[in-house]
């Protein structure tokens, strides 16, 4: 069995992604001497040059010495890559990221956040809750959080917090003492074949449950609920696995009470069944985080931490990288705001959001597609997802190295021809861009006085937000 108190040299092959470059951080923090290359130079991999990580810019078999003890590899990252190769010639032991953070789940009290969508909120939330606590946990999240050393927060207690990723079954690394499942829908169909597959391999995972477990899920999701339908519920109850329900339509353990949406701000009663156990005002927008806030509160209540510092955490939140955050404001009062929702409903969800925090506003939607497959496998529910947008700007689809055999078979044009085709918008709302240049144009050619401009997706565009408030 691996022992990372005996190793001393890890090398990252894809060192620069959001989950990888975590576990980076916490190697570096133990005192282990750390290597990585990424063929992307981004923030996040410069950051990690600046804390006396070594980076290599390509990814090459010199870049594994004689001494590595360890090569960790993103699983984007295929065994012809040259890394890899030379770390199997020279018995270097290779673990893939979801396999490490499996190890790593062993040696902690691991409370794991899965799912379609939320993940990355949900574990921030009760990340910050325990910390507030004081239970000091070790914290592993898909994105970067103010409060932490951004992807992460390293802690001595006994609980790992960390998103389980639902891409190729990757959860199934995770040894959890506890689950919380935010909702589960059709997506990553390049591997799963369909709702049902989703549903049969989330089942092994919370059978791997142990005695005196804790599963915690949104009893107002038709996949949480699909799941629970299947004769779960007995099996997990016969192991004594505590199951917890949170939603907001129907009679749960968690639910809320007089939910409005006044001033850039969601106000709401949390109540464990009838019982108020304290008011809410959220910071951030959307259903969705009403939704998040309620599972990290049944967390937080199932370990006996205080309602009131539960709810201190609640008020301050405002939020994460890339979740709806307020990039900045640019000429003419132009709101800008950075949005990682690539999945339809995670698009619809949040355009709906922006219409409730900022009614005024004319609402700018600047969209890329992100992975071929997921475009041809959702195409329908994409082509209807836009209509809350006023004017929208479809980027052509994001390439993910190694994931999109599909390339050729769709392009985002197809997207907004049918979406005017089907009347989900006018043509004058709505125009596709060949490349982020492209779109950068057309933005300044059509942004408006008072525009809440919403750049969202899952791969580069992010950059646009950045550059056009800077510039």
């Amino acid at each position: 069995m691996l022992s990372i108190k005996n190793i001393k040299n890890i090398h990252f092959t894809g060192i620069g992604g959001i989950g990888v470059s975590a576990i980076a951080k916490m190697m570096l923090k133990l005192g282990k001497n750390v290597s990585g290359s990424d063929i992307l130079t981004s923030p996040i991999v410069l950051d990690l040059k600046k804390r006396g990580i070594k980076t290599y810019a390509q990814q090459q078999a010199k870049n594994v010495k004689l001494t590595t003890d360890l090569l960790i590899y993103s699983p984007a990252v295929p065994a012809s890559n040259p890394e890899r190769v030379r770390a199997k010639k020279l018995k270097i032991p290779e673990m893939s990221y979801p396999g490490f953070l499996g190890h790593l789940s062993k040696q902690y009290k691991t409370i794991a956040i899965s799912g379609t969508h939320g993940k990355s909120t949900t574990t921030a939330l009760i990340g910050l809750i325990l910390a507030k606590a004081k239970l000091d946990p070790t914290v592993i999240v898909g994105s970067q959080v103010n409060s932490f050393d951004g992807n992460f927060r390293g802690g001595k207690g006994q609980y790992l917090v960390a998103e389980a990723c639902e891409y190729r079954a990757n959860m199934l690394n995770f040894n959890p003492w506890a689950i919380v499942l935010t909702n589960l829908e059709e997506d990553h169909l390049d591997y799963y074949k369909n709702l049902d597959d989703i549903i049969a391999y989330f089942k092994k995972f919370v059978l791997k449950l142990p005695t005196k477990g804790l599963l915690i899920y949104n009893a107002d999701d038709t996949g949480c609920q699909q799941l629970l339908s299947i004769g779960l519920i007995s099996t997990l109850t016969k192991k004594g696995i505590r199951i917890i329900s949170y939603g907001l339509n129907r009679p749960t353990n968690f639910s809320v009470d007089n939910l409005t949406i006044k001033n850039g701000c969601q106000s709401f009663s949390i109540l464990s069944g009838s019982r108020k156990i304290g008011q809410a005002e959220l910071k951030v927008p959307g259903t969705f985080n009403v939704y998040n806030v309620l599972a990290a509160m049944a967390l937080a209540v199932s370990l006996k931490i205080k309602a009131t510092d539960i709810i201190n955490v609640l008020n301050k939140f405002t939020g994460i990288w890339r979740r709806f955050e307020i990039v900045g404001i640019i000429k003419n009062d132009v709101l800008v705001v950075s949005d990682y929702a690539h999945h339809p409903t995670a698009i619809q969800q949040t355009l709906k959001a922006a219409k409730e925090f900022y009614p005024k506003r004319r609402l700018f939607l600047v969209y890329q597609p992100h992975q071929h497959n997921r475009t041809i496998k959702l195409f329908d529910d994409f082509v209807k997802c836009f209509g809350l947008a006023d004017f929208v700007i479809l980027n052509e689809i994001y390439d993910v190295a190694g994931r999109d055999a599909e390339k050729n078979q769709i392009s985002a044009k197809q997207l907004v021809e049918s979406i005017i085709k089907t009347g989900q918008l006018k043509s004058e709302q709505i125009v596709y861009s060949p490349d982020l240049s492209t779109t950068e144009k057309l933005i300044q050619e059509n942004v408006k006085p008072h525009d809440l401009l919403l750049i969202m997706g899952a791969g580069e565009i992010d950059e646009v937000a950045r550059r056009i408030v800077v510039s």
